[in-house]
C-alpha cells in the first residue's frame, strides 16, 4: 500500500504541514490530538489562589481501614482476624489505646506525632451496594437520591469562582475522575514532564509559534481552547524546566506513586492557581493473600504509600501546611477474614487526613464496635458520612462557607466531624 501524506511514514511529504495536521495538533480538528484539558474559556491566564490545596488521593479497590488504622483495643478485631489481624504489639502507638496504626506506616509517625496527621474511623457512604463500580460512582457524585451529575470536586470549584487552568489537575494514569466531572475546568496528565499533545511527537516549537500566531485575532470558536491548551504545555515546560533535586533530603519511592506525588509537590510551589489535586492509587482490592504485617499485599501497599506521603511532606517543608492530604476508597472491607486470607467488600473505612489545620494526631469519629450486634450485615458500621469529612475540609481549609455546602452535597445534614481546627477569621 502506498502511504498517504498523513499516514506517519515518515517521507520528505510527510514532514511538510499540511493546514489538517496543523488544526489537528493545535487540537482544533479532532479532540483525538488535545491533552486531557476540558476548556471554558473564561479561565484566567495567571494564577490568583494562594488559599490551601486539597490533594484527593482515591485508593481504588477499597482500601482495607481495619489493617490500616487498626482497632487492637476492640477484642473482637483479633477474633475475627485470626490470620491476618495486626497485632497490638507491633502497631504504632496513636495515643487513643483503641487505635495503632499498621506498622507500614512509620514513615509517617513523625507526622502523626507533630499533629500533620489524624485519621478518621468508622466512616461511611449512603451507598450500600458493595460493588466497586456503583459505589464509586456514587462516592465521586456525592448527591444520592438526586439528578445531579456533576462530581462534587467539580462543584466545589464552581463555587470558588474562575480560576485559573491549572485550578484542578489530575495527576497519573487515567483519565479525569469523575470527581472532577463537570463544567468546571480540569486537566489531566500522567505527568508533568510527558505533559504534551497526544500524538504530537512530531510538533517542533517553530510549528508551535505558526500555531499560537495563526489562531491569534480570530474569532474561531475553538481559537480559546487551542491558545489556552498551548498555553498550560508551555507552562508545563517550564516548570519542569526550572524545578530542581526534591528539597529537604526528600526521597521518593521508586514507581508511579513516588513520580507523581513529586510532581504534585512541584505543582503545589509553582503559584500556578493550584486548588486541587488528584491522584488515584490503584490495586487495593485485596480477597485473596492481604499477607501479615511485614510481608505481603497490603505490608508492601501501604509502605509504598506511606513512603510517598512522607517525601511529599518533607519536600514541601513548612509549604506542606497550605495542603490538605484526604484518601477516600469506594468501601471497606468485611470484619471477619475469609479463607483465602483476605477480606471482601465491606462498607465502613477510615480515611486518613495530613497537612495544616487539623485536630491531628487523634482518630476522629464514632467508634461502633465490631461486636457481631454492631455489625452492618457483617460490615463496620458507618457512623461519619464521608462527605461530612469532606464537608469540614471545604469549610475549615477550603474557604466555603456552611451555606455553600448545599450546592456541594445536596441534603446532607452537616455534622462535622471535628478533625479541623477552626478556620481563621
Amino acid at each position: 500500500m502506498n502511504p498517504t501524506p498523513e499516514s506517519g511514514c515518515g517521507c520528505a511529504e510527510d514532514r511538510t504541514l499540511s493546514r489538517r495536521r496543523f488544526l489537528t495538533a493545535a487540537g482544533l480538528a479532532g479532540a483525538a490530538a488535545l491533552p486531557m484539558v476540558s476548556t471554558r474559556a473564561a479561565w484566567a491566564a495567571s494564577g490568583s489562589w494562594s488559599g490551601p490545596v486539597l490533594l484527593v488521593l482515591s485508593l481504588r479497590g477499597g482500601m482495607d481501614g481495619l489493617s490500616t488504622v487498626v482497632p487492637v483495643g476492640d477484642p473482637d478485631y483479633a477474633r475475627k482476624r485470626p490470620g491476618i489481624g495486626v497485632p497490638a504489639s507491633v502497631a504504632l502507638p496513636t495515643g487513643d489505646r483503641m487505635f495503632g496504626l499498621h506498622p507500614k506506616l512509620a514513615p509517617l509517625l513523625p507526622l502523626w506525632q507533630s499533629g500533620r496527621m489524624a485519621a478518621v474511623h468508622a466512616v461511611g457512604t449512603p451507598d450500600g451496594s458493595r460493588s466497586h463500580f456503583q459505589a464509586t460512582e456514587e462516592l465521586e457524585r456525592a448527591a444520592p437520591g438526586t439528578s445531579v451529575r456533576t462530581g462534587w470536586l467539580d462543584r466545589v470549584l464552581a463555587a470558588a469562582g474562575t480560576g485559573t487552568v491549572y485550578e484542578s489537575v489530575h495527576l497519573g494514569a487515567g483519565t479525569v475522575p469523575a470527581l472532577l466531572a463537570g463544567p468546571a475546568p480540569a486537566l489531566a496528565m500522567n505527568g508533568l514532564a510527558g505533559f504534551a499533545l497526544e500524538g504530537g511527537d512530531w510538533i517542533t516549537p517553530q510549528m508551535t509559534r505558526a500555531l499560537r500566531t495563526l489562531h491569534a485575532g480570530t474569532d474561531l470558536p475553538t481559537a480559546a481552547a487551542g491558545t489556552m491548551t498551548l498555553d498550560a504545555l508551555a507552562t508545563a515546560q517550564s516548570v519542569v524546566a526550572g524545578r530542581g533535586a526534591p528539597q529537604n533530603g526528600a526521597q521518593y519511592p521508586s514507581g508511579d506513586l513516588g513520580s507523581v506525588l513529586a510532581d504534585a509537590a512541584t505543582l503545589v510551589r509553582s503559584g500556578l492557581g493550584l486548588q486541587a489535586l488528584t491522584i488515584d492509587v490503584g490495586d487495593w482490592d485485596m480477597h485473596n493473600g492481604l499477607g501479615d504485617t511485614d510481608t505481603g499485599w497490603m505490608a508492601t501497599k501501604l509502605a509504598e504509600l506511606a513512603a510517598g506521603l512522607a517525601a511529599f511532606a518533607a519536600d514541601l517543608g513548612p509549604l506542606f501546611d497550605r495542603v490538605t492530604v484526604l484518601t477516600i476508597s469506594e468501601f471497606g472491607r468485611r470484619v471477619a477474614e475469609n479463607g483465602s486470607g483476605g477480606v471482601d467488600h465491606g462498607h465502613g473505612n477510615a480515611v486518613l487526613l495530613l497537612g495544616g489545620g487539623l485536630v491531628g494526631g487523634r482518630v476522629h469519629g464514632t467508634w461502633p464496635g465490631l461486636a457481631d450486634a454492631a455489625l452492618d450485615d457483617g460490615d463496620l458500621a458507618g457512623t461519619t458520612d464521608y462527605r461530612n469529612v469532606l464537608a469540614e475540609v471545604l469549610v475549615k481549609r477550603m474557604g466555603l462557607s456552611t451555606g455553600q455546602l448545599g450546592g456541594v452535597f445536596p441534603g446532607l445534614p452537616v455534622r462535622l466531624p471535628g478533625a479541623f481546627a477552626a478556620a481563621a477569621a
